[in-house]
């Protein structure tokens, strides 16, 4: 992750990913946004970084989501993650976005070291 077309690669990824696993539409939406987000995150703070999407198996299939950086990392998550937050930009979902759009939510980030989300999302 890169460039804003490296962000629409991986929201393409999810998509099809979702579809592939039977997902509904409104839920291919919901998990495409969320890799959308995290890509445009990335981009926009950390300038590189990496999205693996990857189905895991079981009932009901879920697919599990890691975006990851090497970027400046979160002073403070539970900051981040309030309703009131706002980013320097004030755009985006953010993350408390997009973990309202997934079932399960994952974040670790350590200042001058990065950040990982692992976010799932099952087939309802």
């Amino acid at each position: 992750m890169r460039t804003e077309n490296d962000v629409a690669q991986a929201f393409l990824t999810a998509w099809s990913a979702g579809r592939d696993l039977g997902f509904s539409a409104v839920d291919q939406t919901k998990v495409a946004t969320a890799v959308a987000e995290l890509g445009n995150n990335i981009v926009q703070y950390a300038g590189a970084g990496t999205i693996v999407v990857r189905p895991i198996g079981g009932e009901p299939d879920v697919l599990e989501i890691i975006a990851s950086d090497d970027g400046p990392g979160i002073a403070d998550i539970e900051a981040v993650l309030r309703p009131d937050f706002r980013s320097r930009t004030g755009m985006g979902l953010g993350l408390k976005g997009v973990q309202r759009l997934m079932d399960a939510f994952d974040i670790a980030s350590e200042c001058g070291r990065g950040t990982t989300v692992t976010i799932r999302k099952a087939r309802g």
